[in-house]
Parts: structure tokens; sequence; C-alpha cells
């Protein structure tokens, strides 16, 4: 990927405001289990950052994913995986379904303040009994006129407590679990939802997580985004971006776990040497840049393949695969050279450590990551 003038201006854009309006609060907010999206995403919306791969009729930037890159990238320079995760749903989760197959009265209702950080927005696909198993989901829409009745109940979901919509995944029919789906922009404030209390996670203490329950909800039939039954695929299109936003959101941050790691064992003294003058640390320690950046080059390359409109599945499990992994063990690694102070609560390699777990689990289990993978190379047994 050939970076422009203006992909570095972008890039400078990002990381400025990462540093000045997120990471100087991320302690506050941490204490607080919760972040001011609303407030947050304004200042992000009046930069355009949160439109930057979105039409221009609507306010975004009109520019490829490679700019979206950028943002996924570079935002990691606020150090704090929850707001990056809250930003990733609001930019490459919940709306570019919307985006691309949304009519234009939806786009003007829902993508237009998104744009702007007027308004948050969540996605929710995942259920209780059906996480990774997206075909699984038991949530229904029946038709009652011109609207839809919607019942059931989604979990784990991102930006819940805030969001002001939820792009849902809902069964609109009996047809065969890969025909019956639909996606549905669903209002959070409309008669019928609750939203249950913020899930006590380990990690991303400050990225609202909780459950949503639907009660004989109504909500237009006209809120539905492109046709009905098309939502399994809508959903597995907009999985290709998240994929991607996950896997560049990982680099800054295991760039940084190395960088503080290194300067900690520089500076600590053990048998009278640095611990860094130990060939087993910076050895192992270089082998670790050496797997970001094949990460950070495989990523790009998926960027690419998706730009020029080639079919990015493989190549984006494979980025997510790579970088769930990756940062697992990089954060063990460091922790481990942190020593005592690698086990306690308040250093960035324990938050990274506690944090970036989920990489592995959200959007998509490395097991289904391999799943994927294995059809493409045409190993995946056949029913």
């Amino acid at each position: 990927m050939q970076f422009t003038p203006e992909h570095l201006e972008l890039a400078e854009t990002v990381k400025k405001f990462s540093e000045t309006e997120i990471l100087p609060f991320i302690d506050e907010w941490e204490k607080a289990g919760c972040f001011p999206a609303h407030e947050v995403f304004k200042k992000m919306g009046a930069l355009g950052l949160l439109g930057i791969t979105k039409e221009t009729k609507y306010g975004g930037l009109g520019l490829d994913y490679s700019y979206g890159m950028i943002l996924g990238e570079h935002i990691g320079y606020c150090e704090n995986m929850g707001v990056v995760t809250a930003i990733g749903v609001q930019t490459d989760m919940a709306t570019p379904a919307l985006n691309r197959f949304g009519d234009d009265q939806l786009k003007q209702e829902f993508l237009a303040p998104s744009i702007t950080g007027e308004y948050v927005s969540s996605i929710a696909v995942s259920e209780p009994g059906a996480g990774s198993d997206v075909a699984s989901i038991k949530t229904q829409a029946r038709k009652d006129g011109d609207d839809y009745i919607i019942n059931g109940q989604k979990m784990w979901i991102t930006n819940a407590t805030q969001a002001d919509y939820f792009c849902t995944l809902v069964n609109t029919s009996n047809d065969s679990i890969h025909k019956n789906k639909s996606l549905i922009i669903i209002p959070a404030k409309l008669p019928g939802i609750t939203v249950g209390g913020k899930i006590d996670k380990i990690g991303l203490r400050c990225s609202d997580t909780a459950p949503i329950f639907f009660d004989n909800v109504r909500v237009p039939q006209r809120y539905r985004i492109g046709k009905e039954g098309q939502g399994f695929i809508l959903q597995m299109q907009q999985f290709q971006e998240e994929r991607l936003f996950a896997a560049a959101s990982l680099l800054i941050f295991m760039d940084k776990c190395l960088e503080k790691t290194i300067d900690y064992c520089r500076e600590r003294i053990i048998f009278e040497k640095s611990l860094l003058d130990n060939q087993v640390i910076h050895f192992r320690l270089a082998e670790l840049k050496t797997e970001i950046e094949s990460l950070r080059s495989l990523t790009y390359r998926a960027c690419d393949q998706y730009i020029d409109g080639q079919d990015v599945t493989q190549m984006a499990s494979m980025a997510k695969l790579k970088g769930g992994r990756l940062v697992r063990e990089v954060s063990d690694t460091c922790l481990q050279f942190w020593g005592g102070m690698g086990f306690t609560w308040n250093n960035f390699v324990s938050k990274i450590y506690r944090d970036c777990r989920l990489a592995s689990i959200g959007g998509g289990a490395d097991e289904v990551m391999l799943g994927i993978i294995a059809k493409g190379m045409g190993t995946f047994p056949k029913p």
C-alpha cells in the first residue's frame, strides 16, 4: 500500500486527536466504566473522522478504504482499546451496509448523523446462543402491515447503553437459515426495547457492553437495509471491514507494548547489568517486532485487494486470526519481562494483556477464522 501525502496528513490528524482528546482521560473513563461516546464522536465528526469512507452526499469524505485503514491503525495512539472498539463499531461494523445498501431516506435519517457524531450506533448480531455462529440467531421479525414486530434478545452489544440505534440482524421469514435474515435499523428509544446492565468484563472497561431485549418492538419496514432475506449476505460483507479494522487497530498497541518493554528492560538492573543486555530478551523482542511488521504487511495487502474490489474474506480472516494471536503473544511475553510489575493492574502491558484478549473472540473467534481459511483452501470437510 503506497501512502500519499494525504494519507500521512490523515495519520497525523488521527494521532494528534488520539493523544489530545482521548489519552489524557483514559484513567478517568476506565474508573467510570464508560466513556462519553457522544462527546468524543462529535469531536471526531467535526474532523471528518467518522465518515472517511462514506458517501459525500451524507457528509462523508468519500475516500477509499486505505484511508479507513489509517484511522483503524493510528487511533491506537489513544492507548485504550475500549474506545478504539467503540469507534470501530461506529465506522466499520454498524454503518458499512447502511452506506452501501440503504436507501436515500434511511441514510439521511441514520447515516448522516452517524458521520457527524450526533448519533452513536451499535451492531446487534450476537445472541446468548449465537455468537460466531451468526446463522443460528433466533430474534424474529414478523410483518404487521407496513411494520415489523420484533422479539428476541441480543448479547455482548458494544455501545449498547449509549446507542441511538442498533443495526440488527433478525429472522424475517421461515426460509433456510442463510436466506431468512434481514438487517434492520432499530432506533434505541422505541417502546419495547430494554437495554440490560453493563456486562462486567475483564478488559475493555470503558467500553459499555450490554444485552438488549426486544419485546414486540414495532419498526417500519422501510428501516430495513436492502432487500428482505439478504441480511446474512450483507452482514458477511460487513464483516470484511470489521476484521480489517480489527487487525489494523492492534498494530500501534503492539508497537507501544514493545517500546515500553524495551524502556523498562533497559532501566531495570538485575545481576549488575541491564535486563535488556540479556540476549534472550533482545532477540525475543526482535522476533516479535518482525511478526508485527508481517501482520502490518498482510493487513495492508488485504486492504489493497479490498480497494481493488476483490473478495477479501480469506485475507481479512487471516489478518484477524494473526492479529488476535499475535497480540496475545506480544502482551504475554512483555508482561513476563516486566516480572512482578507486569502482574500489577496499573501498567500498559497488563492492560493490553487484558483488553486485547477479546481480539481472538469478538467479530468471529479464531476457530471460525480457521474454518473460513480452510474452506478457501478446499480442505474443509464437505457436508
